[in-house]
């Protein structure tokens, strides 16, 4: 819901992942905005909020990715609960499970309930990654060439910019036309509700290979929260228990224009990118 008095959209639950903070293609303004104009009780930061990977390569901390850590942490602090679930990008965080980063809880995966009773699974997902298991070379090298279609993907819409072209993703028109790669998604999210199932829970939240999706599959929730490298997602529950996918491209442009009544029922979700 839109709060007339102070522009700001109110949520009983966020979640939000895969900022790769520390990387030149992380939308970090595009996240301050998000978190500047959004309100929630819970707040799930689930994986990948910092790109350990690329910062052992590269140092790369300009002031807005600390003003986002600053942000979260503000927000801890003023009485939202937020709960910090690390990916395999910042899987140092997985040391310190358990403990508290100031006001935010650190654990290796958590079970939501719904305002209405649903039991979700909320995990990062990379342990249910067979690259990421069981050929990390592999993975680090598919890293290695997403940061540099990020780069490639810059330029190309730098020039599009110029012909007033609406924003376009080269790194997804690929991925989604390489057989391989969607047959990899496939078998993600087969394994993530397979275990979901087994954990008798009534569906799963989580990130990783940036492709915003929420959908139905033989009576158990997949819900892909996505990224903000490209697809700028986020999923949220409304106080009745509604589940929404943001796109927050298309959602943000509502805060000044629309009264509450006129907010649409679902944002629009875009495909994200990446792994």
């Amino acid at each position: 819901m839109l709060d007339d008095n102070d522009n700001v959209l109110k949520f009983r639950t966020i979640w939000i992942s895969d900022m790769h903070l520390g990387t030149p293609g992380s939308r970090a303004s595009d996240l301050l905005h998000f978190l500047k104009y959004t309100r929630s009780e819970t707040l799930y930061l689930v994986g990948d909020v910092i790109d350990g990977w690329q910062l052992k390569k590269r140092f790369y901390w300009p002031q807005e990715h600390n003003d986002v850590i600053q942000k979260l942490l503000r927000k801890a602090r003023h009485g939202t609960r937020v709960i910090y679930i690390p990916g395999n990008h910042d899987e140092a965080a997985r040391h310190y499970l358990g403990y508290n980063l100031g006001e935010v809880a650190i654990r290796e995966d958590d079970i939501h309930e719904t305002v209405d009773g649903k039991r979700l699974w909320v995990v990062h997902g990379d342990l249910f990654d067979n690259v990421i298991q069981h050929a990390r070379w592999l993975a680090y090298l598919g890293d290695h060439a997403y940061a540099a279609l990020l780069r490639l993907n810059r330029v190309v819409n730098f020039v599009r910019s110029m012909f007033n072209m609406p924003y376009w993703s080269l790194s997804q028109f690929l991925k989604h036309r390489v057989k391989s790669a969607v047959s990899f998604i496939s078998a993600f999210e087969t394994a993530m509700l397979t275990e979901t199932r087994r954990r008798r829970c009534d569906g799963v939240v989580c990130g990783h290979i940036h492709k915003p999706e929420m959908r139905e599959v033989n009576g158990l929730l997949y819900l892909n929260d996505g990224d903000w490298v490209e697809s700028l997602s986020a999923l949220v529950e409304h106080h009745d228990g509604r589940l929404e996918l943001l796109d927050w491209q298309n959602a943000r442009s509502t805060i000044k224009r629309k009264a509450p009544d006129s907010m649409p029922e679902h944002a629009p979700a875009i495909p994200g990118v990446g792994m």
